[in-house]
């Protein structure tokens, strides 16, 4: 079995007084031990409802999760979860909201200090560990973000188009770091976007989704060497997966469009 494991998925929302809309049909995902895998598709099509699936934030109408041989039946700290949206304590410092979750476990408060200094060494942070967020930059921000869902040490990391707010060089960087650290503490990652240039950047695999009702329209095995830089982006094999997304991906736009 799969480390993840999704199998016959159906997500059917019934609203008060509104038609029934079915958010995901029939999906089954499967994702191995530390890789790093990428749901892409166009907007509405499901992915940050499978996402929320995994989290234990929502419940599916029908089908099964699990991770590692255990069915998901809610949240738990050995799932990490990175939002677009900045979501960190404002009344806390950097060092702060990165303690949050070891000090809720009951650690000691010097394990939770050398965890939190180790962690905002490694995005980068060191000298801003007192600083609030209202004083960072949105890359910041979601440097903290990250450093914090890293914190409890979950087994898999789950991250909701998490570079989607910010500039397109702050973006690129961001994936760059987010890369270094993956490649350092290898976890698990499944990683949503509608970016097709970043799902091929960082997926050891791509899952292109359907319009909705979403199914897993196709997945691609993504065989760039790494570690990965820019240079990538612009190299033949980048170019030849993006061709074959984009093609996947057209139809399904212009029946989101349409829907």
């Amino acid at each position: 079995m799969s480390f993840l494991a999704l199998t016959d998925i159906t997500v059917r929302f019934e609203p008060k007084k509104k038609p029934a809309v079915i958010a995901l049909d029939d999906v089954s995902l499967a994702v191995e031990h530390n890789t790093f895998s990428v749901i892409v598709g166009p907007s509405g099509c499901g992915k940050s409802t499978l996402l929320r699936l995994v989290a234990g934030l929502e419940t599916p109408t029908s089908g099964q999760l699990m991770l590692d041989g255990v069915s998901i039946s809610g949240p738990s700290a050995d799932r990490g979860m990175v939002f677009q949206s900045y979501t960190l304590f404002p009344w806390l410092t950097v060092r702060e909201n990165v303690m949050f979750g070891p000090k809720l476990k009951r650690m000691p408060k010097s394990e939770c200090e050398d965890i939190a200094d180790d962690l905002i060494a490694a995005v980068r942070l060191t000298g801003f560990e007192d600083s609030y967020p209202k004083e960072l930059s949105g890359g910041m921000r979601q440097r903290v973000a990250l450093a914090r869902a890293l914190a409890n040490d979950p087994r898999i990391l789950l991250m909701d188009e998490p570079f989607g707010a910010l500039d397109s060089q702050t973006r690129q960087l961001m994936q760059e770091l987010l890369l270094e650290i993956w490649q350092r503490r290898r976890k698990t990652v499944l990683f949503i976007t509608h970016d097709i240039d970043e799902a091929i950047f960082l997926g050891d695999e791509v899952h292109v989704m359907s319009a909705r009702p979403g199914r897993i329209k196709s997945t691609l095995s993504i065989d760039i060497n790494r570690p990965r830089g820019i240079d990538v982006l612009t190299s033949p094999a980048f170019m030849d997966y993006k061709r074959q997304i984009i093609s996947l991906m057209h139809d399904e736009a212009v029946r989101a469009e349409m829907a």
